[in-house]
């Protein structure tokens, strides 16, 4: 089932670029245009640029474009239909699907596994307010000092201990059990029979961004093993691009300064039961860059959380080496370790939360925990200190944090500068105010080319406009697009995002998107003039074409008799 293209075309129009991209990325009034850092690359002068008339974004520096919908996609790491029903539900839209007559595509049985799924959470939710064993779920619940609130504001649910608890209720739709196992909370074993992955558990619901159930993470209530038990990678659920409770904490803080980065669901949970509700936890691994990418678009400000032991660091510095390549200008990365033998959970209920929190405020800043870290393991054996750092410092795309790591480490080595540094070990610092290769157009360029830009630039032009019946017939690469753009634009009134928009998934996109964004270097008071010169350019381009077929010819008929006389009359008279 796919998307209606109208609909599409309609969600484009009633979204304003500005607007949305503002939200993410504040912006600051350029001219006619709107500017800022580019969300997409390191760089300390602003070269992201956003046109309301054009609903476009263009980056000088590393070539991101797109409209509307490519911007929710690249910032929020979204698919296409992921990203149109973000947009339209900012707008209060149900997104429309038409049936259509090839195979169903993925997206439907991603609607499934999202259904079927919410429908998981709602069952073992039901389980902990109705079953039987409800009581010693409760108990544990009470034990662990989580109220009413923080229970339903997380979604726990409780799995019972049998075999067939969720299964047993699609016993009648095997289609929905197949599906079930799709999305990894049904297991089946070498001779077929199935049962749930999930028993006797407490369970938390996974939710991604939208706040779709995509997964689970299941503790044991007793003594068994794993204590933890997770959902496996399907189509709906990744859990390298994930964070648990990121949903949760978006509902209670828009635009969160800080982000606590934990390990465990229940750390979440218990911090949140103690007013600390703004940590989030990575899903069995380490933090990935997706995940950090995540978090540093969420908060300014990332704390990353680990146990005080020898594997806490290790994860840590993990996480550092992740983070590095990663950090802009003003983002700020934090490590915090705690005592031995605690965790979040246990020790927010030991200290209360003002305590915990002023260990969040007295976390190690990362140049710090980088030189200690380096310091504890090569020690008075500077060479192999300085190769480690400077090969770390070599990855920093943000210049004010790489220049802060060098001065620190020409500190520590005992030299008189960063610059000394630099000198001796030959290392190459990243010049802030070099632009990354620019990938726009410049200058005048063809006729053809210049009309297929103007009229993605500024569609109006297209608007009304007489059929053009020599171009088909002109021999030039290109010519079948501009001919194509202005079927487009004469029957029907679009922006360049929704003319853009029609091509997605057409291997023209990436040229027409170049010449959105192309410095023609024509004034607005001329573009109509522009444009009409170099649609009669390529029409005498056609009668030039044709004359020399014709003329060529060494027998014609009574019609090309005629013609070429007209045509040498055409072009005495342009002469």
């Amino acid at each position: 089932m796919a998307i209606p293209r109208e609909f599409i075309n309609e969600l484009v129009a009633r979204t304003d670029i500005v607007d949305l991209i503002d939200a993410k990325v504040p912006l600051k009034k350029a001219g006619k245009n709107h500017s800022a850092c580019c969300p997409f690359h390191s760089e300390k002068s602003p070269s992201f640029t956003v046109s309301r008339d054009k609903q476009f974004y263009h980056c000088f520096g590393c070539g991101a474009h797109g409209n509307a919908i490519d911007f929710v996609m690249e910032y929020d790491r979204l698919d296409f239909v992921d990203a149109i029903e973000e947009l339209a539900g900012r707008l209060g839209l149900e997104v429309p699907r038409e049936q259509g007559t090839g195979k169903r595509r993925d997206e439907g049985l991603s609607r499934d596994l999202y259904q079927l799924m919410e429908e998981a959470s709602r069952y073992f939710q039901s389980q902990l307010k109705q079953h039987t064993d409800k009581q010693k779920v409760i108990d544990y619940l009470a034990h662990r000092g989580l109220s009413d609130e923080v229970i339903e504001h997380f979604n726990i649910g409780f799995a019972p201990d049998g075999w067939d608890g969720l299964l047993g209720r699609y016993r009648q739709n095997q289609d929905a059990q197949d599906k079930l196992l799709t999305a990894g909370m049904v297991i089946e074993n070498d001779s077929g029979k199935r049962y749930d992955r999930f028993r006797d558990r407490l369970m938390f619901p996974i939710r991604d961004r939208r706040g779709r159930v995509i997964g689970f993470g299941g503790r044991v209530l007793g003594e068994g093993t794993p204590k933890y038990l997770n959902s496996p990678e399907t189509p709906i659920f990744h859990k390298g691009y994930e964070l648990y409770g990121l949903y949760e904490l978006k509902q209670r803080h828009r635009d969160p300064n800080q982000i606590l980065i934990v390990e465990g669901y229940m750390d979440v949970v218990a911090l949140a039961q103690f007013g600390v509700d703004y940590a989030v936890a990575s899903l069995g691994t380490s933090t990935t860059a997706d995940q950090f990418q995540l978090l540093l678009r969420s908060a300014k400000e990332v704390v990353c959380c680990y146990d005080g032991d020898k594997a806490g660091t290790e994860a840590a510095w993990r996480a550092l080496e992740t983070a590095l390549p990663l950090l802009k200008p003003g983002d700020q990365v934090k490590f915090m370790f705690l005592p031995q033998g605690e965790d979040p959970d246990s020790l927010v209920r030991q200290i209360g939360k003002p305590a915990f929190e002023q260990l969040i405020a007295e976390a190690k800043l990362l140049p710090e925990f980088l030189f200690d870290t380096l310091a504890s393991r090569y020690g008075t054996d500077k060479g192999t200190l300085a190769k480690q750092a400077m090969g770390l410092i070599e990855k920093v795309q943000d210049t004010v944090l790489q220049s802060l790591l060098l001065e620190n480490l020409a500190y520590k080595l005992g030299m008189n500068s960063a610059e000394e540094l630099q000198r001796k070990l030959g290392f190459k610092r990243i010049d802030a105010n070099k632009p990354l290769q620019n990938k726009a157009l410049k200058g005048r360029g063809t006729p053809l080319r210049l009309a297929i830009a103007l009229l993605v630039q500024h569609p109006h032009l297209g608007n009304n406009l007489p059929v053009q019946p020599a171009l088909k017939h002109i021999k030039m690469a290109g010519i079948d697009l501009l001919s194509l753009l202005l079927d487009r634009t004469r029957a029907e009134k679009v922006n360049s995002a929704q003319l853009l928009e029609q091509f997605r998934g057409d291997a023209q996109l990436d040229t027409l998107k170049k010449l959105a964004q192309w410095e023609h270097q024509v004034a607005d008071e001329n573009l109509q003039q522009e444009f009409k010169k170099a649609l009669i350019w390529l029409n005498n381009q056609y009668i030039e074409q044709r004359y020399q077929e014709l003329s060529l010819k060494q027998h014609h008929t009574k019609e090309e008799r005629m013609q070429l006389k007209k045509l040498i009359a055409v072009i005495q008279g342009q002469a």
